[in-house]
């Protein structure tokens, strides 16, 4: 059999860039080997089935437990009887995931996309051998393809996986009871947001962070807020926390970590390590096909995401840059219009990265700390959401707003909110950025009133220090 275009990879990156090239005229083939738990072939990748989506589906669900129980006084709303059901709250998620990756397969067919079931090997001259999970192994060839294997958690020695006791992020994501004592290793991204979900739940959360600095990729003083508002919500977040040992005995799991006072011990009910991800490239490509990697197993593309191999281009989180669903499938529709002769680049400086906490946390561009280590002359605004009327009647008042822009032409260079609904606001700074836009631009955009967006049209005000809705010094 033979196509014009071959993912391996049905994620955000391998289907959409399998669904565009169909859509230009493409024969083409979609290649991957995740199964649910029936063992029945699904698409969607790590993001759909065990990241992402049901993560965000766990979060929303135990956001509003925690409200239901927690909030209400405040809008004079009495709530009695609300009862926890977790079995049923993973029911929800899993209605949710099945209904997604229910679309994706549908998409494909409404496209043209044959979808294969099974493990793709890049092979010599694009020939790509498919082991299905039951059947005989086939080798199918095309003009060009696609690798978008995605990526898996990193597993540490220090704390190896047991059961359903020391669990990887999928694991944390099906328990079917709140432990009462959780331990996380990572107090990052994924750390972050499933210690949000059991904590709200009922656990008592401690996290464990291998480095003295609070989420380093963010700008130093959303993080130093966050820390302060996620402590305050009863993470117990240590820094400078280095796993030594861990050891399960009775079903209790003992860690042993080491910080600047010397070496300690704490006992859990569960444990979750989240200490990153990385690409899922092992059996990629055979030996023969001569793929180029890096030591860290991550597929060498140059900016077109071209490999080193004739018609074979990678994208996702097999490749440079973050590991973000959406520059992900950005990568795989590039990709399909430069196959089909098209002109297409991706702005890997104007890519979103948020953090579904409570409050989140979102950011475009470079931090100031970023700046300030290039030499680049810049002026910020700011905005608290203690200022903005939605966000009081709200109750959500907790964050801020901030702007970065260069100060000799007022291109906006960065923007980093923390606050509800940060992963929807930050969108309006992404399109600000992606259109070269100043901080002027948005402080003449009219916002309506009374939003939470309004926090962005002051922080662009502030940058030409004429912010209406608050008062203090000038820089």
């Amino acid at each position: 059999m033979s196509y014009d275009v071959i993912t391996i990879g049905a994620g955000p990156a391998g289907y959409v860039a399998a669904i565009r090239c169909a859509q230009l005229g493409l024969k083409t083939a979609c290649i991957d080997d995740w199964r649910d738990r029936d063992g029945l072939p699904v698409p969607g990748g790590t993001c759909l089935n065990a990241g992402c989506i049901p993560s965000k589906a766990l979060l929303e669900s135990s956001e509003l437990y925690e409200k239901l129980h927690r909030s209400g006084h405040y809008h004079g709303i009495a709530v009695s009887g609300a009862e926890l059901d977790v079995p049923a709250m993973m029911e929800s998620k899993d209605a949710i995931v099945r209904d997604l990756t229910t679309g994706i397969a549908t998409l494909f067919k409404a496209n043209g996309v044959e979808w294969i079931a099974g493990r793709g090997q890049l092979q010599p001259d694009c020939q790509v051998k498919v082991t299905p999970h039951n059947g005989e192994t086939t080798v199918i060839k095309a003009e060009h393809v696609i690798l978008a294997p995605g990526s898996m958690p990193v597993e540490i020695d220090a704390a190896p996986l047991h059961e359903d006791i020391i669990v990887d992020s999928s694991g944390a994501l099906a328990w079917d009871s709140v432990p009462e004592r959780l331990g996380i290793i990572g107090a990052g991204v994924i750390g972050l947001e499933l210690g949000s979900v059991w904590r709200r739940l009922g656990a008592d959360v401690t996290l464990l962070e291998a480095q003295d600095v609070f989420l380093a990729l963010a700008d130093k003083q959303i993080a130093r807020t966050g820390l302060r508002l996620f402590k305050q919500q009863g993470l117990d977040i240590r820094l400078g926390a280095l796993v030594k040992s861990t050891q399960v005995t009775d079903g209790v799991v003992t860690l042993e970590y080491q910080d600047a006072d010397g070496t300690h011990s704490l006992e859990f009910d569960r444990l979750i390590v989240a200490v990153g991800r990385r690409p899922c490239t092992d059996g990629l490509a055979s030996e023969e096909a001569e793929l180029l990697l890096d030591e860290g197993g991550f597929v060498h593309v140059d900016e077109d995401c071209s490999t080193n191999l004739p018609g074979v281009y990678a994208i996702g989180d097999a490749v440079r840059g973050p590991m973000l669903a959406h520059k992900g499938s950005e990568e795989g529709i590039a990709v399909a219009e430069r196959i089909a002769g098209q002109t297409a680049e991706v702005n890997y400086d104007a890519i979103a990265s948020v953090i579904y906490t409570q409050p989140e946390i979102a950011w475009v561009g470079k931090t100031e700390e970023a700046l300030r280590g290039s030499g680049t002359e810049f002026t910020s605004g700011l905005f608290p959401f203690a200022a903005s009327g939605r966000a009081r009647a709200m109750q959500e008042t907790e964050g801020m707003v901030k702007v970065l822009s260069d100060t000799a032409s007022d291109r906006i260079l960065g923007v980093h909110i923390i606050g509800a609904h940060a992963s929807e606001l930050i969108a309006q700074a992404v399109i600000a950025m992606e259109f070269g836009g100043s901080s002027e631009d948005i402080a003449r955009t009219v916002f309506a009133h009374p939003t939470l967006s309004e926090a962005l049209h002051e922080a662009a005000l502030d940058v030409g220090g004429r912010a209406i809705h608050v008062a203090r010094t000038r820089r």
